[in-house]
């Protein structure tokens, strides 16, 4: 397999609607972030949107003019506005979404430039809702929510539960922006397609730590953002997650309601919830880093400093991706990582075939802005067939999706 390169970000094309709601102002930040990368944004603003943000704010942060239903109207122009924009993106993103433009939406109306351009579009819609709780709740929204997600050009995320701008405690917040971009990110990387669907999928993220005492362990520097991401990759393409993690930051699950988390400390602990999740997952994702040893013994109070071994007598802990590996089923498929120094792939090729793995990523942690704690990695993926794939930096997220596109690809070839 050849290697591939990401689109650069001015090849991007990311249109933003906005509707009326006070969540409005969030898109600002959106808007803005997508322009840094270097993407190339453009919005639309509803009439009633115009309450809340205006079209020098937007057209300022994009760094192109912002649209509105009085652009859409100039007999002057040459092809229809709406068309232009139709065309012209790639994801198509509309923030907030408001109950009355969701009704439009499911009944396929076009009495905007706004709707007028989702009928003239063929990309991937993310639909992003914000309303009062009991707006959200009542029949005739809930009746259109669900009669628009079968719809596969939509893709939703929120509404989220919190304090919302009416003083109102419940559902209804607008997603966040980083979970938003998150999620476009997703979108430019696939297209829109929804290949892992009806697939359940078990993820560990995240280290462990062993404790000498109450307050000392023994740990490594994993900080879950590459589980973080391979969760969120598999989510925006349809899959069940499950996700069991050690100590990291989860605020990312807010987004993500029907992910089954569990929280984990110790590799013992990791290793038993998922032993107990194994059965019902048709892909194990081991990206979580384990200790390889603990201390022999534990201190139920903590240590003097004075009482600390000279010399730490150390047990060897369990491995946890071989022991899945022995015990999955023929049609259960296992994803393993090799974070590495040095030569990174030929431990990582005998990793694979010593645990009998489907598919392994071997990444280096001695490079600039990879490894633990990075925003972004490169690997090297190697398959059992001795096939292999360079992935040159690129964000975490971005290579999730590379994971999961040659996991989707090698299962198909395997099937054939």
């Amino acid at each position: 397999m050849r290697d591939r390169e990401a689109s650069p970000p001015e090849n991007r094309h990311i249109l933003v609607g906005v509707t009326g709601g006070i969540a409005a102002y969030k898109v600002c930040q959106v808007v803005s972030e997508l322009a840094k990368t270097g993407a190339q944004v453009k919005t639309i603003l509803t009439e009633s949107a115009q309450a809340f943000i205006t079209p020098l704010t937007l057209s300022t942060l994009s760094r192109h003019p912002c649209y509105t239903d009085k652009d859409f109207w100039q007999p002057e122009r040459g092809r229809p506005l709406h068309i232009e924009l139709g065309e012209w993106a790639d994801v198509f993103v509309i923030a907030p979404l408001t109950a009355n433009t969701l009704a439009k939406l499911v009944g396929g109306m076009a009495d905007n430039l706004l709707t007028n351009t989702v009928l003239a579009s063929q990309c991937p819609i993310l639909l992003a809702p914000a309303m009062n709780t009991q707006m959200w709740l009542a029949n005739p929204t809930q009746r259109n929510w669900q009669q628009i997600q079968p719809d596969s050009r939509y893709h939703s995320i929120g509404p989220e539960a919190g304090v919302l701008a009416c003083d109102t405690v419940g559902n209804g917040r607008m997603a966040e922006p980083n979970a938003i971009l998150t999620y476009i990110e997703s979108l430019l990387q696939t297209g829109g397609k929804q290949d892992l669907t009806g697939k359940r999928i078990l993820i560990s993220a995240g280290g462990t730590r062993e404790y000498l005492d109450p307050v000392r362990f023994l740990g490594n520097p994993a900080t879950g953002k590459m589980g973080a991401a391979l969760a969120q990759a598999a989510i925006h393409r349809g899959a069940e997650v499950t996700l069991v993690h050690g100590p990291m930051d989860t605020d990312f699950l807010q987004a993500f309601p029907t992910v089954e988390a569990w929280e984990t400390v110790s590799s013992q602990q990791m290793h038993q919830k998922l032993l107990e999740k194994l059965p019902t997952a048709d892909w194990v994702v081991m990206s979580a880093a384990v200790g390889d040893v603990r201390p022999q013994n534990y201190a139920r109070e903590k240590l003097p400093k004075r009482s600390l071994p000279e010399a730490l007598p150390l047990t060897p802990i369990a491995d946890i991706i071989t022991d899945l590996s022995q015990k999955r089923k023929p049609h259960q498929r296992l994803i393993g990582f090799a974070a590495q120094t040095g030569d990174i792939v030929t431990p990582a090729w005998e990793k694979l075939q010593k645990k009998q793995l489907d598919l392994v990523v071997a990444n280096p942690i001695d490079q600039e802005n990879t490894g633990f704690g990075s925003q972004t990695n490169t690997a090297i993926l190697l398959d059992k067939q001795g096939n292999q794939e360079t992935i040159p930096l690129c964000s975490k997220l971005q290579l999730a999706h590379r994971i999961f596109d040659w996991a989707v690809a090698t299962a198909v070839a395997g099937e054939n």
